[in-house]
C-alpha cells in the first residue's frame, strides 16, 4: 500500500475510536487513500469541535460544513470527502439518526481537468534531478495511472513478453491490463537495476536514500506530489499540475492519437464510458477533424451569376 502517515490521529481523536472506524472502512471494503481521507475529515471535525467526535452535537457538525464550504471555500472534492468521511462515521462507527446526514446536498460543479501538451511532460521528466522520479512520471504518464497505482507497481506486474501491465492494486480494487510501451519498459528496467527491490518498482529509499533494495513499503506519496509540484513551479507552466493531470494529458493525447473512447476508458478503469467522455472537451482535434469533414460534405459550385447582382 502506499505509504500513508499517520497524522490523522489527533488529541481529540486516537486511540479505540479512531481504531474502530479504521476496522470500519477497511470492512467496507474502502480504498487506502479513501480510509486515509475520511480518517482525517473525522479528525478536523473534532479538532473544529474540540472534543471527541463521538461527543460532537449534530449542531457543530452543521457549523463545520457551513465553516467548510463558505469561510473555507472548499472545492466540490474535497468538501464531498469531508462530508462523506463524517456520514460514515456517524452511520457506521457512531450511528447517529440525524437530518443534516440525510439532507444535506453538495452541488457538483463539473469542472474541466487541467491537461498539457506532450512538450511539458517531456519538460518535467528533463527537469528531475534523480532517475526515481523521472522514471516514476514518465511511467505515471506513459500509462495512465492513479498516484496510488502507479506507487505500488511491483515487478511481477510487468509483462515484457506481451508488453502489458496488470493493475490490480487499482481504484474499487478493479484489474486491468495496460499496454506497455517499449520506452517505459526501457526506463523501469535500468531503474529497478539501481535498486534491486524484489517486490516493488518504486521502494521508499529511506533517509539515506539507500534503503530501496530492503524496503518493505512503497515511495511515500508526499515525496512525489512535492516533487512535481516544485519542477512545475520552477518551469512556470502557469497552471497547477499534478501527478493526476499527467494521467488526464495521457488520455487527452490519446484520443487526439486517434484512440476509441471504449479503449481509453478500458486502459483507465473507468466503470462508466461517461466518466472518459469528459476528454472528449479537452481535445479540440475531434473539433477540427468535424469542421474538415462539414468543408467536404457541404460542397457547392460558387454562387451563379443570375444570382449576384439580385
Amino acid at each position: 500500500m502506499a505509504n500513508y502517515n499517520n497524522s490523522v490521529r489527533s488529541e481529540y481523536f486516537n486511540g479505540k475510536l479512531y481504531d474502530q472506524m479504521t476496522d470500519d472502512l477497511h470492512l467496507a471494503g474502502m480504498a487506502q487513500r479513501t480510509i486515509h481521507g475520511y480518517l482525517r475529515a473525522v479528525r478536523q471535525l473534532a479538532d473544529y469541535s474540540k472534543r471527541s467526535p463521538d461527543k460532537v452535537t449534530e449542531e457543530q457538525l452543521r457549523q463545520w460544513l457551513l465553516h467548510l464550504k463558505i469561510e473555507k471555500q472548499f472545492a466540490y472534492g474535497s468538501l464531498r470527502v469531508a462530508f462523506s468521511g463524517t456520514k460514515f462515521f456517524f452511520t457506521r462507527t457512531c450511528r447517529r439518526d440525524w437530518r443534516t446526514l440525510s439532507e444535506t446536498k453538495l452541488q457538483n460543479i463539473q469542472s474541466l481537468p487541467e491537461v498539457i501538451t506532450p512538450g511539458q511532460v517531456q519538460q518535467i521528466i528533463d527537469a528531475c534531478t534523480t532517475i526515481r522520479m523521472a522514471t516514476f512520471f514518465w511511467t505515471v504518464y506513459s500509462l495512465g495511472l492513479r498516484i496510488d497505482e502507479g506507487l505500488n507497481l511491483h515487478v511481477g506486474d510487468i509483462d515484457g513478453q506481451r508488453m502489458m501491465v496488470h493493475i490490480h492494486r487499482g481504484k474499487g480494487a478493479k484489474d486491468r491490463y495496460i499496454p506497455l510501451p517499449s520506452s517505459t519498459l526501457v526506463w523501469l528496467r535500468e531503474y529497478w537495476i539501481t535498486h534491486r527491490n524484489p517486490t516493488f518498482l518504486f521502494p521508499a529509499d529511506g533517509r539515506n536514500h539507500r534503503q530501496g533494495a530492503t524496503a518493505t513499503t512503497p515511495m511515500s506519496m508526499t515525496a512525489a506530489q512535492g516533487a512535481i509540484k516544485k519542477i512545475t513551479k520552477q518551469l512556470k507552466f502557469g497552471k497547477k499540475v499534478s501527478t493526476h493531470t499527467l494521467r488526464h494529458s495521457y488520455a487527452t493525447h490519446l484520443l487526439e492519437a486517434g484512440a476509441s473512447l471504449k479503449a481509453i476508458q478500458k486502459y483507465l478503469g473507468h466503470t462508466s464510458l461517461q466518466t472518459t467522455m469528459i476528454y472528449l472537451h479537452l481535445t479540440e482535434t475531434a473539433e477540427a477533424d468535424t469542421q474538415k469533414l462539414i468543408n467536404q460534405l457541404f460542397v457547392r459550385k460558387p454562387l451563379p451569376q443570375r444570382f449576384s447582382d439580385k
